[in-house]
């Protein structure tokens, strides 16, 4: 008997596929599965095996039941001379069918893990070069989802598609041929629910789609909301509003059971339905059975064999027609897929490589008449410059939300002006665009706590993985950093907790510049990196980094006035402009922090 589950998805995906032949989506669709078909021609050996066990699977299978019919036969009518050949085919093949069952499923979950990965390594290394404006369009969320959720629904169907539909038909097939080859009529009758599934479709997909997207939609922001708040977990604590979060928390579960159980309620009724639909057919081909036995037309064997083949047949005509929705639901989640990996790639250009043999020297940062704007007519920046050289410290000042972070963009190549230009300069008067590929030039430090999960070795390793020993300790030293790392029992080699827990705020800043030093990049960015340390160990930091790497360009932004002290130049961002202060502003500057 067909589940409630198959037959809903079957009804409503023949619909889909005709509103998208009349919308034009149905072109979408096959590119989606032209995308799926990539990874299934990766694996085409074990598609070839996996179909050709499903066939004999189902071959013997069926061989099983005809010699089932002949054993019941010889029994009922007391012909015992060939029973036990009879008997040996019978449990030969089910046993046979069992053993090819058995392998096809597990070659299927080999290659849906090797698929899955090789999707995930694909998509996650493509999300990882997406322009940085197209993907901060998605919620963490709904990345995570797509990610996960839909890349284990394409990788489950892209090797079984092909091969499931081969079995399928064979198994209609041959099963409705041997039906027919006893009795014309009981093969029709087995088949006689079939229109009226394909009448109620309309209905069907209606119902499936608007709760299918109910339930993506809020198990998206429900995710999005639990990311939110394991990410934000020390803050949440901090202010004393557990409770509430507990109550936002309660509320998704409320709207997410409320939609399930409006779907499970429309389950029932459809699975009522069906499931008495398939009781009339049932009993149809029972009661016919039973005419036919009465009039000696059929013996007990073959009773048993149609009321068998029946179901059999029921079945396989679902796992024909159920390919349908197996279709479509791969084909929107590869569509989900494929969003992300055709969103713009990041800029990148050749002429970076060029940077790398003089990085030594030192590089200058510059932009010239610079205007960028996030949303189209509403400028953030605007006609602005900036220079900071090597051997110096270039200070970025101004209120918050003015600018600081979106100069920071641009000087890492994330964004990109809408006018003027943002270029690195090397001594030889060597001038690149900044780009994805410029961006190794730069030791960044973000604000808030950067500091991973692990040892703090393996930290600092993350920017180079072959330091040595003493390196790690000469950056460490120069962040001011190794007075207390050196005082715990292991050292670099003590762990840490995840975003840096078991050290202090500022602990944590001073390892996240050494690690920064470590990968000595010829330009370091420190976004308000030093805001947790006191005066004297950010004084100390500081002028340790020009000391110890007098090349280096150091650019910070800040709200310290010891930091701005020792700047060579001082910028403020503010009404969308950059300015450049003179220094008597700079000292000014300093005063009003």
């Amino acid at each position: 008997m067909k589940t409630m589950g198959e037959n809903r998805a079957l009804f409503g995906s023949l619909h889909t596929l005709r509103e998208k032949r009349r919308d034009g989506g149905l072109r979408e669709i096959i590119d989606d599965w032209r995308w799926i078909f990539t990874y299934t021609k990766r694996h085409k050996f074990a598609v070839l095996f996996y179909t050709v066990l499903g066939i004999l699977s189902t071959t013997l299978t069926l061989a099983a039941s005809v010699a089932g019919k002949y054993v019941i036969d010889i029994i009922t009518g007391h012909k015992t001379s060939e029973l036990g050949v009879l008997i040996a085919i019978m449990l030969g093949s089910a046993a046979a069918s069992l053993l090819f069952s058995s392998l096809i499923n597990r070659l299927s979950a080999k290659i849906g893990i090797h698929i899955n990965n090789d999707i995930q390594a694909d998509i996650f290394d493509k999300i990882i070069d997406v322009d940085w404006k197209a993907i901060s369009e998605y919620s963490s969320g709904d990345l995570l989802n797509r990610f996960n959720s839909d890349v284990q629904t394409v990788s489950k169907n892209a090797i079984s598609w092909l091969p499931t539909i081969i079995i399928a038909l064979y198994n209609f097939i041959v099963t409705f041929g041997l039906i027919w080859y006893y009795n014309k009529v009981m093969s029709l009758l087995a088949f006689a629910a079939a229109p009226v599934m394909l009448l109620m479709s309309k209905y069907f997909i209606r119902k499936q789609r608007d709760y299918a997207r109910k339930v993506k939609e809020t198990g998206s922001k429900m995710m999005g909301f639990e990311v939110e708040t394991f990410y934000n977990f020390d803050t949440i604590k901090s202010f004393g509003v557990m409770e509430n979060y507990g109550r936002k928390l309660r509320s998704w579960q409320q709207k997410l059971k409320n939609i399930s159980l409006e779907y499970n309620l429309f389950t029932i009724k459809t699975n009522i339905f069906m499931s008495v639909l398939g009781l009339i057919v049932q009993y149809a081909a029972f009661g016919y059975c039973l005419y036919l036995l009465w009039g000696k037309e059929i013996t007990y064997g073959t009773m048993t064999l149609f009321l068998e083949q029946r179901v059999r047949l029921s079945s396989a005509f679902n796992n024909v027609v159920g390919i349908v929705p197996q279709f479509l639901t791969s084909s929107v989640s590869a569509h989900r897929i494929r969003e992300l990996i055709d969103l713009p790639r990041e800029k990148h250009l050749e002429q970076s490589e060029e940077l790398k043999a003089l990085a030594d020297k030192g590089l200058e940062v510059r932009m010239d008449g610079v205007s960028f704007s996030y949303i189209e007519d509403k400028q953030v920046i605007t006609d602005s410059s900036f220079r900071a050289a090597p051997g110096e410290i270039v200070a970025l000042i101004g209120p918050s939300g003015e600018g600081k972070t979106t100069m920071i963009r641009l000087m890492l190549g994330l964004i990109h002006p809408d006018s003027g230009t943002a270029l690195i300069r090397a001594c030889d008067g060597t001038e690149v665009e900044m780009n994805a590929d410029s961006r190794c030039m730069f030791s960044y430090v973000p604000q808030g706590n950067t500091i991973l999960s692990g040892t703090i070795a393996e930290n600092m390793r993350l920017v180079k993985e072959d330091a040595s020993d003493e390196e790690l300790i000469e950056a460490l030293k120069i962040a001011s950093a190794w007075d207390f790392v050196s005082k715990i029992p292991d050292s670099f080699n003590s762990k840490v907790g995840e975003r840096g827990k078991g050290f202090s705020e500022g602990q944590a800043q001073r390892l996240a510049i050494a690690r920064a030093v470590l990968r000595d990049a010829p330009i370091l960015l420190l976004d308000e990196a030093t805001s947790a340390l006191d005066v004297a160990t950010e004084r100390q930091v500081l002028r340790n980094i020009l000391i110890h790497r007098p090349n280096k360009t150091c650019i910070v932004t800040t709200h310290r006035p010891t930091v701005i002290n020792l700047c060579k130049r001082v910028y403020r961002v503010e009404n969308r402009k950059v300015t450049e202060l003179n220094e008597e502003e700079s000292s000014a500057a300093a005063m009003d922090f």
